[in-house]
């Protein structure tokens, strides 16, 4: 696939990111404090689709790696949400289905393993440092869905706690720096929104906190 489709897709999956953020952003600020919408969830399901796909295509297991660790907590949280009781009879279907697909994918990896593991691992355009580096942000950045789940579970509702933005502020600045060295436009862009609503919800949940 060319270079334009490729990141056209990519962008087109940070833009899905980016929506959901500016959206919660948004409301939070008319809330003045930390909102939680449903709509967050569903962007955030539908980017990580897109780009599960764009970094297949691109070779980078950085960034597949990051996109799996928050993609089944999306859909859980979607569930926290009530969404798919919204579905009725094709509940079971479509949830079914969402969560097969990279289960396919991995099957589908491991027929295939020396030649995926040859374009993931041993790609020239990634140095092995590199590739490790973005790959430790990538896991530092997805640890903050894990510790949203896990503290939403314990709360028994779905909830973006400080500690989120915490990890979150954390994580994309490292995937920024590797963005940068990596010559990714797609991630350098969205990384740089990312930072600014991370830091304001910080700013808000110590207002809210304080108040």
């Amino acid at each position: 696939m060319d270079n334009f489709w490729i990141f056209a897709l990519g962008f087109l999956a940070q833009l899905l990111f980016a929506s959901r953020m500016l959206i919660q952003w948004l409301r939070s600020e008319k809330a003045r404090k930390v909102e939680n919408p449903t709509i967050f969830w569903i962007l955030s399901l539908c980017g990580s689709l897109l780009f599960l796909l764009y970094g297949w295509l691109r070779n980078d297991f950085a960034l597949i790696l990051g996109q799996l660790i928050g993609y089944y907590v999306y859909i859980w949280n979607l569930e926290a949400k009530g969404i798919w009781l919204k579905m009725g009879a094709w509940r079971p279907w479509i949830v079914g289905l969402l969560l097969l697909i990279p289960v396919a994918a991995a099957v589908r990896m491991a027929f295939h393993w020396p030649e995926v593991a040859d374009a993931l691992f041993h790609n020239e355009d990634i140095p092995r440092n590199l590739l490790l580096f973005g790959t430790a942000g990538q896991i530092v950045f997805s640890t903050r869905f894990l510790y949203q789940f896990f503290d939403s579970v314990r709360r028994k509702v779905s909830l973006l706690p400080a500690g989120f933005w915490i990890i979150s502020t954390v994580g994309a600045t490292i995937i920024l720096i590797y963005g940068i060295l990596r010559h990714d436009p797609v991630v350098v862009v969205s990384e740089i929104f990312g930072l600014i609503t991370y830091i304001r919800n910080l700013m808000l949940w110590n207002r809210e906190r304080k108040a």
